[in-house]
């Protein structure tokens, strides 16, 4: 990336089941639900949302190599979006089980997510 015009943080938390990517996902869309950019195509080359570069930074604390990378792109409906998946995030007890939830243990992931705009 060139330029970074903005970033945007957020966190994402998946209670039961164990899905980190639905953490990643929740981490982005807390991102970027509650932004907008309205003066964003003045600064990107052309003026065209499609020469926007995005790079999707996810600190995650177990199951790196369950992130749906793929799934966590299609959150960004403009550019070129990049996904990167770190150590970090947390890994706490829910306090419970739930078979019905799809449990497999009491952990609840909590994921942290940076979002750079840019071109």
């Amino acid at each position: 990336m060139e330029r970074i015009i903005f970033i945007e943080t957020g966190t994402g938390i998946d209670v039961h089941g164990q899905n980190v990517t639905k953490a990643c996902l929740r981490a982005v869309e807390n991102a970027i639900h509650y932004n907008s950019m309205p003066g964003i195509r003045a600064y990107l080359p052309d003026e065209d949302l499609n020469n926007m570069k995005v790079n999707i930074r996810l600190a995650v604390p177990l199951d790196k190599e369950q992130v749906d990378i793929e799934l966590v792109k299609q959150e960004i409906p403009y550019g070129t979006v990049t996904v990167e998946v770190i150590d970090g995030g947390m890994a706490t007890t829910s306090g419970i089980i739930l078979e019905d939830k799809e449990d497999k243990n009491d952990l609840m992931y909590i994921v942290n997510a940076a979002v750079e705009v840019g071109y």
